[in-house]
């Protein structure tokens, strides 16, 4: 019988994004040029999705560099990989600060195994972007932050998003890591589509790492208290 994680997995292989993007941005498929991504990311679908439970959606942004990048996880960099998650990439060693504020909330949520079971984190964007700075060094890039990118790749998004809910995932709500331009472009894409009931906007871990650090406690109990607001039971 075919799991949640095979619908993830089977997702993640077949990841291909066919659009004309704006001059000097790159798409960054880490399933397609990491083998190591693919592996590793396989592991983990398959040690915490394999079952056919329905889950919540928790929306980024799109993948950065240094988390699902490199890892194929979302929001996770190597080190929470191998140390929260009891997975490693031998001889690649990333830290991603957003992935630290997010296995703090895991851990407060109950650990990976309860989190995991209750929740599923991607992008309604789930291949990220670069673009080179001034110094000739590739930096992240998001998806809204240039209109003609986002009109590019609207339809990717939206088949995306429809590919997460079919994969078993609640729509009575979404959780939006980002709320401001990422949750005002979802919410115009959510009502176009009817995607979900409700999407619930949360501030992005790195802007709480780069900016509230000292408050992070605070944004966990939001966040904590953002996920009793679901409708549907998760239990099963």
């Amino acid at each position: 019988m075919e799991t949640f994680a095979d619908r993830v997995i089977a997702f993640n292989k077949n990841l291909h994004l066919d659009a004309r993007l704006p001059k000097g941005i790159r798409v960054m498929n880490p399933f397609a040029e990491n083998p190591e991504a693919r592996s590793i990311s396989s592991a983990f679908y398959r040690k915490f999705y394999n079952d056919n439970r329905k889950r919540h959606i928790i929306l980024g942004i799109n993948p950065g560099r240094f988390g699902a990048g490199v890892t194929g996880v979302p929001f996770t960099d190597t080190k929470r990989l191998a140390e929260k998650c009891g997975l490693s990439i031998d001889g690649i060693h990333t830290h991603e600060p957003s992935s630290v504020f997010v296995y703090e909330m895991i851990e407060a949520y109950g650990g990976v195994v309860a989190f995991y079971k209750d929740f599923y984190i991607n992008s309604p964007c789930p291949l990220g972007f670069v673009i080179t700075n001034k110094n000739g060094k590739e930096v992240n890039f998001n998806y809204y932050d240039n209109k003609s990118l986002q009109e590019a790749v609207e339809p990717f998004m939206a088949r995306s998003v429809r590919a997460h809910i079919a994969k078993g995932i609640y729509t009575d709500v979404a959780f939006v890591m980002g709320s401001g331009k990422n949750y005002k472009y979802l919410t115009q894409l959510n009502q176009k589509e009817g995607f979900f009931e409700r999407l619930i906007p949360l501030e992005h871990p790195r802007y709480i790492m780069q900016y509230r650090s000292k408050h992070k406690d605070q944004y966990v109990d939001k966040y904590l208290q953002a996920f009793g607001q679901r409708s549907v039971s998760s239990s099963q």
